[in-house]
């Protein structure tokens, strides 16, 4: 009898061992990069006039900062053509970008039901468009619903921390599939954050442009370092976690919005964008894949 006891005893801790430590609050900072193929014509891509395109929005590096204090997530997105904030209030369930754009600072605050609600919309609009023209490709994103995750043999260290391996499996529309390797440390985990870089704060707009959104991240038991998966139009995005400070301190006032910035209803702001100078640009965030 006492042999099954301290048996069950010794599983029981081995089981508590295992699982992840959840941790309230860090600074993480993460390298995207996305790579276009080399055969690729810029010229084409950029309407034969040369300059900005969002079709190759996102293109090369990109560095996150993603700062969290329990409830509360800030990522910092910065890289050659622009820089971005994203605050997210995971108990009142708002989401605040911040943009400067030609020096102009704005932005934006929604609901997570006005978010679906415009993600509804993006389906709607993308399927009448296939509708008048087959070429279309069919959309792409899904959610973690449609994924399963496999762990498989392998390790490495990133930044630091021991990694273990798992394939991120999609099942997309018409029952295709998608995998995706990731590397994740099963050291700790966070509440709200499964991971960072990539597609994972673009303020819930999940897919876009160049984008595939890689979701069902919440599912893998530890906290992802690093994947690499392909895009559209041939490209490939890497994302690494290079630094992960547990020791510095966090406070409300790491998620004020700064004064400076002229911040809107996403609906006041969404209409101003689109009849001023970044109008275009900006109706094209609202049409995935430039569609």
């Amino acid at each position: 009898m006492k042999y099954f006891l301290l048996a069950g005893i010794l599983f029981c801790s081995t089981a508590a061992m295992a699982q992840p430590r959840i941790v309230k609050q860090a600074v993480i900072s993460t390298n995207t990069n996305v790579i276009a193929p080399e055969n690729e014509d810029v010229q084409n891509i950029q309407g034969g006039g040369g300059g900005f395109s969002f079709r190759n929005f996102g293109d090369g590096e990109t560095k996150y900062t993603t700062i969290i204090g329990d409830s509360m997530v800030k990522t910092i997105i910065k890289n050659e053509m622009s820089r971005s904030s994203v605050i997210r209030n995971n108990n009142t369930k708002l989401t605040t970008t911040l943009l400067e754009i030609m020096g102009n600072k704005m932005g934006f605050y929604t609901t997570d039901e006005e978010m679906a609600a415009m993600r509804v919309k993006m389906d709607s609009v993308r399927q009448a468009r296939r509708n008048a023209d087959s070429t279309i490709p069919m959309p792409t994103r899904s959610d973690a619903a449609n994924v399963e995750i496999s762990y498989v043999d392998g390790s490495k260290k990133v930044a630091g921390y021991n990694c273990k391996k798992a394939l991120v499996i999609t099942t997309r529309i018409l029952g295709n599939k998608d995998t995706v390797a990731v590397w994740y440390t099963p050291e700790i985990k966070f509440e709200y954050v499964a991971s960072t870089g990539g597609t994972s704060s673009f303020g819930g707009f999940g897919s876009f442009g160049n984008f595939t959104s890689l979701n069902g991240l919440e599912k893998i038991d530890g906290f992802v370092m690093q994947y690499e998966m392909n895009m559209r139009r041939g490209r490939r995005m890497i994302v690494e976690v290079t630094k992960i400070d547990l020791n510095k301190e966090v406070s409300l006032k790491d998620f004020e919005i700064p004064k400076d910035f002229d911040v809107k209803p996403m609906k006041e702001f969404q209409g101003m964008m689109q009849g001023g100078p970044g109008g275009q640009q900006f109706r094209m965030m609202e049409r995935p894949g430039g569609q």
